[in-house]
């Protein structure tokens, strides 16, 4: 994925995880906000560590052509 789809796919999770904590906060949540903050830490951190899955034209010796048969 390039880096200036990550750029903004992380800047939507960390805007969505903010309204969503403050919500929860402003609700008398307070386990559940720190829970959505640790989740959204947690998909950034995870998108920028994992690379991408890419996948070859034979997965586990078969071509995809002929498993379609």
């Amino acid at each position: 994925m390039p880096v200036k789809i990550k750029l903004g796919l992380s800047l939507v999770v960390v805007l969505v995880t903010a309204i969503a904590a403050y919500y929860q906060h402003a609700l008398g949540h307070e386990r559940i906000q720190y829970v959505l903050a640790f989740l959204g830490f947690f998909m950034i951190f995870a998108m920028w560590l994992f690379p991408e899955v890419k996948r070859e034209e034979t997965a586990g010796g078969v071509g995809r052509d002929s498993a379609a048969q």
